[in-house]
Formats: structure tokens, C-alpha cells, sequence
């Protein structure tokens, strides 16, 4: 039996205006009137979600409000099984599509609560609440006819609002707000900024320092071609890596100090040369006094005597005679 055409397919695409390119996917887009859901692209094209994830994402946002899409109730509806649904929901959720919460309700009982969005950016921008539309009133009772005021200026034309893009107006007070504000962190422009610290100087600039500082700034395009600096550069950072050779810093560890793990971009490289210089200034070595180790206090220790009566061992600071032995000679003192 030879495969059936679909001839109302092949017809629409005779009607297809323009010349249809020679491969690839040609499409016939038909206007939706009822039973549709959009998508955004973001969604549709995402170049790390997986294609079940973008599918179960699209068949999540076809679903009414309050339709339950736990585990279970997705697998239950869906071809694919738990752990293939379980994978695709933890990617929308990682991406942000998605979100999770256990909810207690009023009762005592705790829900988990699912919540998605078709937009995750869009949350992340600077919204402005929408203004709520006036409850109608009544119409005025009719009254005698006054005489008719000067007919009002006509206001300045507005642009015709696009179709399907919601016009959003300033509120007249703030909305309440059920999380606590926004708070940034980082510091306005009109912040006072702390002064840079000033480059270091050497106690003696020598020409031996000088000639040694300039050649290890000139010599740094060879080893990091980004920083590459100018005459005047040199000139002025000149006694600042002389302040470093001073206190017996080694070349290589100024280089490194000074190139590694450059910004990205990098537009000013003798501003951040100036910074390190000054910022990460080794202490001078210490000398071999200061390493020395603290000498230990001496105690005084009495010696041994040996008694001149009983040669019985004694301490004392001076030879002599026992306690005993002094004592059998000056009974009087020995009664004190």
C-alpha cells in the first residue's frame, strides 16, 4: 500500500509566498483563535535545558489554574516515568522556571506549594506596579443647564499602544510589600570615596635602586604582554618598586606580585600596578637580633654546704654550720 499524502498540507504550501529554501524546515503558521498557550523563545531555543524539561515546562503552563503537577500527578498523565519527570523538574527549577515550598495551612497542614513562571528575567527587572482600574460610579443626577465653560485644550497626542503589551502606570502611593525592601549594597556614586593610597618611597633613592626599578617595569611586557607601560609610567613607579628592592624583595616576586591574576579587561594597567605597589608593600626583614630567641630569666639557686660540725649537707650561701648544730652551740638563740 503506498504511503498516504496529506494534500492539504502539500496545497497550503503552494500558497506559501516568496521562494521556500531549498532545505531545511519550512513553516506553515496558521493564527490561533482558542485553546492556545505562548511560549517564548527563551524557552522553546534554551541551550541547556533538556528537550523533556522544555516540553514538560510547556505542557505545565497549557494547565489551569490550581491543576496539581506533583511527581506522581505528571507521570500519571505522561508517557514518561517518575524518574524522568523528577530529572525534568529539577532543571526548570534550577533555571528558575520553577519553585517549590512547603506551605502550612490554616488548619495545621503542610502543602507543597508550586509555583512557575513562563519568564524568569522579567523578574529580575525594575517593575512598576500597574494601577488598579476606578470601581464605576453612579452617574451624576441631571441638573439645570449652566452656561457652557471654554472648551479645554486638546491634549498632546500619545502614542497608539501596541497590542498585547500591558501599558503600566506610576502609582499614586507605594504598594505594600509582603518581603522586606531591597536593600543594595553597593554604595551610590555620590558616596565619598576613600583617597588612594600614596606609592611607597625609598629611604635612599640610589642610582643602583633607580636603574634596577626601571629595568624590572620595562623588562614586565616580556613576561605579560598586557602590561606594557609608557616612558612617564616607568618614570613614576620607578621609586615606589625601589622602595620594594630596598627592603630585599627579589625581581621575580615583584613581577609576580604585580601580573598575576590581571581583570579581564584591563584598560589601565599602570593604575593597577599603582595600587599593588602600594597595597601589597612586603615588611623589611627582620635582623638577626629580632629572631633571636628571648633569653630565659636566671634563678638563683643556694649551693651546698657542708656543715663544719657533722658534715651534714646544707643549703646556704656561705659555709658554716648546720641549724642543728647551731643551735646545740647558742642554746639562748635556739630558746628565741
Amino acid at each position: 500500500m503506498d504511503t498516504p499524502q496529506n494534500t492539504a498540507l502539500m496545497r497550503a504550501l503552494t500558497e506559501l509566498p516568496g521562494p521556500l529554501p531549498a532545505r531545511g524546515v519550512i513553516h506553515i503558521a496558521i493564527r490561533h483563535t482558542d485553546r492556545f498557550t505562548v511560549v517564548g523563545n527563551h524557552l522553546a531555543q534554551h541551550p541547556t535545558l533538556s528537550t523533556t524539561a522544555v516540553g514538560l515546562a510547556v505542557r505545565i503552563q497549557s494547565l489551569p489554574q490550581g491543576t496539581e503537577i506533583g511527581i506522581k500527578a505528571l507521570a500519571a498523565r505522561l508517557p514518561e516515568g517518575e524518574k524522568l519527570v523528577a530529572a525534568a523538574l529539577r532543571e526548570l527549577e534550577a533555571h528558575g522556571y520553577l519553585q517549590r515550598a512547603r506551605t502550612r495551612l490554616p488548619n495545621g497542614r503542610i502543602v507543597t506549594r508550586t509555583v512557575f513562571c513562563n519568564q524568569p528575567t522579567a523578574l529580575l527587572r525594575a517593575r512598576v506596579a500597574v494601577r488598579p482600574p476606578a470601581p464605576p460610579q453612579a452617574p451624576p443626577p441631571v441638573q439645570d443647564p449652566a452656561p457652557e465653560p471654554p472648551a479645554p485644550e486638546p491634549a498632546p497626542p500619545q502614542s497608539p499602544a501596541l497590542p498585547g503589551v500591558q501599558q503600566e502606570q506610576a502609582p499614586e502611593a507605594p504598594a505594600p510589600q509582603d518581603h522586606a525592601p531591597f536593600v543594595a549594597l553597593v554604595p551610590p556614586p555620590t558616596a565619598p570615596r576613600q583617597p588612594p593610597p600614596p606609592l611607597p618611597q625609598p629611604r635612599e633613592l640610589t642610582a643602583e635602586l633607580h636603574r634596577a626599578a626601571t629595568a624590572l617595569l620595562s623588562d614586565l611586557r616580556r613576561h605579560a604582554p598586557r602590561f606594557t607601560l609608557s616612558e612617564n609610567d616607568v618614570r613614576q613607579l620607578a621609586p615606589a618598586v625601589a622602595a620594594w628592592l630596598e627592603r630585599d624583595a627579589h625581581p621575580d616576586t615583584i613581577r609576580h606580585a604585580l601580573t598575576n591574576d590581571p581583570p579581564r579587561l584591563l584598560r589601565h594597567p599602570a593604575k593597577l600596578l599603582k595600587h599593588r605597589l602600594a597595597t601589597l608593600l612586603p615588611p623589611p626583614l627582620p635582623g638577626a637580633d629580632d629572631l633571636a630567641a628571648p633569653a630565659r630569666p636566671r634563678i638563683a639557686v643556694t649551693p651546698f654546704q657542708t656543715c663544719d660540725g657533722c658534715e651534714r649537707a646544707f643549703r646556704a650561701p656561705n659555709p658554716g654550720h648546720c641549724r642543728d648544730c647551731r643551735n646545740a652551740h647558742d642554746p639562748a638563740q635556739a630558746a628565741a
